[in-house]
C-alpha cells in the first residue's frame, strides 16, 4: 500500500509542478544573461561537437565554470533553436526530477512518507523556485539540483549497504552537479549532517565499544575525502571565475553585514513570498538596528536547534543545511548579484525539512494531526501554487519582467536599463531613452546606460549625442570596447574617418575577437582606397564569424 502511496505522491508532485510552472512554456527569453548564455552565443548555437565541448570545459561564461550546463544549452538549441518554449520545458522537467529525487531520498531515509511528501511539495511549489525554473539562463540551477538530489538518493543507497558501485555512483553524480553549477560544493558537509539525521550513522558509531569508536568515526569522515577534493577543485575554479569585472568588490565588513542581513531576508521571503523580483538594488550601508536584529534572530534559532538536537534532530539538520548551503552565495566573497532568489534553491530544502517534521511534532495527538495537518497542507500548497503561477507570468518577456521589478523596487537603475533595452528592441526609441536617462539619474556612473542610450541616438541618426554618450561610457569604463566601436561608427557617419579609425583600433585592442569592429574598420579602409588593409580586416571579421564584407569584396574583385 505504501508503494501505491509513493506512486500517487510522485504523480501529484509532477501534476502540481506542471500546473504551477506550466505557463513558463509560453514565455520568451529575457535580455538579462540570456543573450550571453544562449541567444547571442555563437558557440552554443553551433551545437555539440569536439571544439565546442573543449570550449565548454575551458571557458568561463558570466563568471561561472559550468561545462555541463553549456552543453545542455547546446543540445537545447539543436533541438529547439530560438523557440524559448522548449528551453523552458526542459528546465521545468529537470526541476520535477530534482523534486522526485528529494522525495524518494527523504522517504527512504526517514521511513516517514507524509512529511517527506510535504517537504518535497513545499520545495517544488514555492514561488522562490520561479527564478530558477523560469529563467533560461538559470539552467545551471535546475541541472545542478537534479544531479545533486540524485546524489543524495545514491548516498542513501550507499549508507544502507556500503557497496563500492554505489559509492562511485554517488561520486560521479556529485561531479556532474558541480559541472552544472558549483553551488553544490557544500554537499559533502550536508552528508555529514545527514549522517546524524535521518541516517543515524553518528549515533551508531558513538554507542560502539570505545576501542572501535575512533576508527568508525574516522571512516565516516574519510569516506567523504574524495567529495571534499571535488569541492576544493570546483571552488578554486569558481573563485578564479568570480573575481571579474561583474563582481562587487567592497570592504569586507560590508560583505559580512550583507551576509547577516541576507540570511534573515531569505527567511522572510520564504515565509512571505510576495514582491519577488529578478534584481534587488544593493544597499551599501545598513542600519545598525537591522544588523543587530538579524544577528539576534540567527543566534536565537541556532541556540534553540542545538539545545534540542537530541529531541528534534531534524531542526538541527534543517537549520544548518540552510546556513551552510547559503555560504557560497551569501555575499562573503565578491559575486555579481549580492542577493538573488535563485540562491535559495538548495538552501530552502533545509527549511522545508524543518517545517515538514517540526510542525507535526508540536501536535501530540495523532487524531488531531490527521484532522488538521492534511487539509492545512493542501490549502498552503494550493496558495503557494497560485503565487508561483502568478510569478511565472511576470517572466513572460523582458518588458513584463522589468516593469514588474520597477513597480516593486525603488531606484533600481539596472532594471531601468534593461527595460530600456527591451523597449529599444521593440522600436520604442523615445521610451527607451527615458528609461536610460532615469538609470543615469539614479546612478550617474552607470557606463552601460550611457552606451545603450548612445545606441538609440545612433538609430535615430543623432550621431553627436551618440558620441557624447559614448564619451561618458569610455570615461567611466576605460576598456569598454563596444563603446569605442559605436563611437567609431558615429564618427564614420559624420565623415571623421581618422577619429573613427582610432576608435576601431581601441575596440579591437580591448576585444581582439570583435568581428564587427574588424568589419567596420575594413569598410573604412576600403573607402580610403587601402585595399590590402581592407581585405585583411574583412578576412579577420570572417574568421570571427562575420563574412558579409569579405563576400562582397570578393564579388567585386577587390579581394581574392
Amino acid at each position: 500500500m505504501k508503494k501505491n502511496y509513493s506512486y500517487l505522491i510522485i504523480l501529484f508532485l509532477m501534476v502540481a509542478s506542471l500546473a504551477a510552472f506550466g505557463r513558463t512554456a509560453g514565455n520568451d527569453f529575457i535580455n538579462f544573461d540570456d543573450p550571453r548564455y544562449i541567444t547571442e552565443n555563437s558557440d552554443i548555437q553551433s551545437g555539440i561537437h569536439y571544439e565546442n565541448i573543449q570550449w565548454a570545459f575551458t571557458s568561463f561564461v558570466e563568471s561561472h565554470w559550468i561545462p555541463l550546463t553549456l552543453m545542455s544549452h547546446m543540445l537545447d538549441w539543436t533541438l529547439f533553436g530560438a523557440d524559448a518554449s522548449g528551453h523552458h520545458i526542459v528546465s521545468m522537467l529537470l526541476h520535477m526530477g530534482a523534486v522526485i529525487f528529494l522525495f524518494l531520498f527523504l522517504k527512504r531515509t526517514t521511513k516517514n512518507i507524509w512529511p517527506a511528501a510535504f517537504a518535497a511539495a513545499l520545495f517544488a511549489l514555492h514561488p522562490l523556485r520561479v527564478e530558477s525554473v523560469a529563467w533560461a539562463s538559470e539552467r545551471k540551477d535546475v541541472l545542478s539540483m537534479f544531479f545533486g538530489m540524485a546524489t543524495l538518493y545514491a548516498y542513501a543507497l550507499y549508507a544502507e549497504k556500503s557497496k563500492r558501485s554505489r559509492y562511485f555512483l554517488c561520486l560521479i553524480l556529485f561531479a556532474l552537479s558541480l559541472m552544472a553549477k558549483s553551488m553544490l560544493v557544500t554537499l559533502p558537509f550536508v552528508f555529514l549532517l545527514l549522517d546524524y539525521w535521518p541516517l543515524g550513522r553518528w549515533q551508531t558509531e558513538i554507542i560502539s565499544p570505545l576501542k572501535n569508536r575512533f576508527q568508525m568515526i574516522r571512516r565516516l569522515v574519510w569516506e567523504k575525502v574524495p567529495f571534499f577534493v571535488l569541492t576544493i577543485l570546483s571552488s578554486m575554479m569558481t573563485l578564479r571565475a568570480q573575481y571579474g569585472e561583474s563582481s562587487l568588490h567592497l570592504p569586507f565588513t560590508t560583505h559580512v553585514f550583507n551576509a547577516i542581513i541576507s540570511y534573515v531576508a531569505y527567511l522572510k521571503k520564504f515565509f512571505l513570498p510576495v514582491d519577488l523580483v529578478l534584481l534587488y538594488p544593493f544597499k551599501y550601508f545598513f542600519p545598525i538596528w537591522q544588523i543587530l536584529a538579524s544577528c539576534v534572530i540567527l543566534i536565537v534559532i541556532t541556540i534553540f536547534v542545538i539545545y534540542y538536537i537530541k529531541k528534534f534532530p531534524f531542526l538541527f539538520v534543517g537549520w544548518f543545511w540552510y546556513l551552510g548551503t547559503l555560504i557560497p552565495v551569501i555575499g562573503l566573497m565578491p559575486i555579481s548579484l549580492p542577493f538573488a532568489e535563485h540562491y535559495t534553491y538548495l538552501p530552502s530544502v533545509g527549511i522545508s525539512i524543518m517545517l515538514a517534521w517540526g510542525i507535526p511534532s508540536l501536535i501530540k495527538s495523532k487524531t488531531i494531526r490527521k484532522m488538521i495537518l492534511f487539509p492545512a497542507s493542501i490549502i498552503l500548497l494550493a496558495i503557494l501554487s497560485v503565487l508561483t503561477w502568478q510569478q511565472c507570468g511576470h517572466w513572460k518577456n523582458s518588458i513584463t519582467l522589468f516593469s514588474h521589478t520597477l513597480r516593486v523596487t525603488k531606484d533600481n537603475y539596472i532594471a531601468h536599463n534593461h527595460l530600456g533595452n527591451a523597449l529599444f528592441e521593440k522600436g520604442k526609441f523615445n521610451e527607451a531613452i527615458d528609461y536610460y536617462s532615469e538609470a543615469i539619474r539614479i546612478f550617474p556612473s552607470y557606463a552601460e546606460a550611457y552606451y545603450n542610450r548612445g545606441l538609440v541616438y545612433a538609430a535615430l541618426g543623432q550621431y553627436l549625442q551618440t558620441i557624447e554618450d559614448n564619451n561618458k561610457a569610455v570615461g567611466l569604463k576605460k576598456n569598454y570596447a563596444e563603446a569605442y566601436h559605436n563611437r567609431g561608427v558615429a564618427y564614420s557617419r559624420l565623415g571623421q574617418h581618422q577619429s573613427a579609425l582610432e576608435d576601431f583600433n581601441k575596440a579591437i585592442r580591448f576585444k581582439p575577437d570583435y568581428a564587427e569592429a574588424y568589419s567596420n574598420r575594413g569598410v573604412l579602409y576600403f573607402n580610403q582606397n587601402q585595399k590590402e588593409m581592407g581585405c585583411y580586416n574583412a578576412q579577420k571579421a570572417c574568421e570571427l564569424g562575420t563574412c558579409k564584407l569579405l563576400e562582397m569584396a570578393k564579388f567585386n574583385g577587390v579581394c581574392r
